[in-house]
């Protein structure tokens, strides 16, 4: 069969395209290339031997920082941030699922915090916090600084969600003797399941790699963001490089944990349909 011919676009949009995604990983390319210089290698090409001598100095305090102890930080304050913009997201979809009073104002009310610049919000918390003497910390005030972020988005994803649901399915589940309960737990939970673990993902992300809304509000200790800007002033070897690799390849992992997941849940409920 013939093929069909190209348009006369198709070339110089193909190149465009080329030259977007050279722009858009190059960097991150050339970084990871650059993390395994010898132990004598620099900030720049060509590489002075292949080794892992920089991802080992990451874990050295002493020389770069407390890289572990941000990470860990990170990563648990990216999951608490998670679990509470999925579950809060969760029952604010469900809850405008219905007319009630204010619900036009708190909508509004709960983008503001997209508008505003986030190192406003970050120095409006860290001043609050001082006003009440509490001292400000990466599981406190950040906590609450990073909600105000990742929180409209996972509500404008929710309400996505169930503005195009069928409510169809739910109404069909109580006709045939459900509670309202069952009926979300069986019929509702699965069928939006996938859109769920994409909101945790993304509040996850938006967390991890937060650094304005964390900049006045992370208290004593850095998170992960923190400590690298920190080390940007006094480290000037390829350990940078290997950081970035690292959180990298830790970012496509998780992305890639999150499809998977989606993909299992789409594939139990296909099979559970046949079945």
């Amino acid at each position: 069969m013939a093929s069909s011919p190209r348009k006369p676009g198709f070339v110089p949009l193909t190149l465009l395209f080329a030259l977007f995604l050279i722009f858009l990983y190059g960097p991150t390319l050339t970084i990871g290339i650059l993390s395994f210089q010898g132990p004598n290698g620099g900030l720049t090409f060509p590489l002075n031997g292949v080794s892992l001598h920089w991802f080992r100095q990451l874990f050295e305090q002493q020389q770069v920082g407390d890289f572990g102890g941000s990470l860990l930080r990170s990563l648990l304050l990216g999951m608490s941030v998670m679990l509470c913009t999925t579950v809060f997201s969760l029952l604010a979809g469900l809850a405008y699922r219905r007319n009630f009073r204010g619900a036009n104002c708190l909508f509004y009310l709960t983008l503001v915090s997209l508008i505003l610049p986030s190192i406003l919000i970050s120095l409006g918390i860290g001043i609050m916090f001082d006003r009440l003497n509490l001292a400000p910390g990466w599981y406190s005030s950040a906590f609450g600084a990073h909600l105000t972020w990742t929180l409209p988005f996972g509500l404008l994803i929710m309400f996505a969600v169930f503005n195009r649901f069928n409510k169809a399915y739910e109404a069909a589940a109580i006709d045939m003797g459900a509670t309202p309960w069952q009926a979300f737990r069986l019929v509702v939970l699965p069928l939006i399941l996938p859109s769920l673990i994409g909101v945790g993902l993304f509040g996850f992300t938006l967390s991890y790699d937060e650094f304005a809304r964390t900049l006045m509000t992370a208290g004593t200790f850095n998170t992960l963001p923190l400590e690298i800007y920190g080390m940007t002033t006094n480290v000037t070897t390829p350990v940078l490089y290997a950081l970035g690799t690292l959180t990298t390849l830790f970012s496509f992992t998780l992305v890639l944990l999150a499809l998977l997941g989606m993909h299992l849940v789409q594939r139990r409920r296909g099979a559970a349909t046949t079945g």
